[in-house]
């Protein structure tokens, strides 16, 4: 996915072909234009990132597992409506490490967190909670009380790499996180 960073040298336009894809779809199958969502693990992560940037006005919620945002789609980012994001990362993350890489252009989780949550106007003070196992833990972190009740969120767990985490080694299914989060949400903020 050319998201910027390491991508720069792609001339694809990943963000018109998903586009795209969308457009194809909804021509042939009845689908909740509302209710687009956009998930990702690594790359895809940060393609994630990139449409609800870029793509915004079909893009309803996001979750990136072991992505980040690139220093250029952070520049350059202009969503157009408040928007539901997740992030899911390890501590130990040799390839998206979570305090980023300045050599290749990637932000820092907090970073990428603190735009989230200020672009969405939420409360400065997210909520904190520990969730504690024998071998590691995950700090859990909630922007609340955000424009059209949006939630940023993060999923913080201590001994992971960069990998997609399931219940039976990392407390947490991502697969499960995924659509438990988008689910709540469409293009407005959250379902009543």
């Amino acid at each position: 996915w050319n998201v910027g960073s390491w991508t720069l040298g792609s001339t694809t336009d990943d963000v018109d072909f998903i586009d795209e894809v969308i457009g194809l779809i909804s021509k042939k199958e009845s689908i909740d234009q509302n209710r687009i969502y956009s998930s990702g693990m690594s790359n895809g992560g940060f393609m994630s990132y990139h449409l609800a940037c870029n793509l915004s006005s079909k893009i309803a919620a996001i979750v990136s597992v072991t992505g980040s945002m690139s220093k250029e789609t952070l520049e350059n980012c202009s969503p157009s409506h408040p928007t539901p994001v997740l992030q899911i990362h390890g501590t130990l993350d040799p390839t998206v490490k979570f305090d980023g890489d300045s050599t290749l252009n990637m932000e820092p989780i907090d970073n990428v967190l603190n735009y989230w949550s200020t672009y969405n106007s939420c409360d400065p003070n997210p909520a904190l909670s520990v969730i504690d196992y024998p071998d590691f833990f995950i700090d859990y972190k909630r922007y609340n009380n955000c424009l059209n009740n949006v939630n940023v969120e993060l999923y913080k767990i201590s001994n992971m790499a960069h990998t997609w985490p399931y219940k039976n080694n990392y407390g947490i299914s991502a697969t499960e996180e995924v659509w438990n989060f988008v689910s709540q949400f469409d293009i407005y903020g959250k379902i009543n």
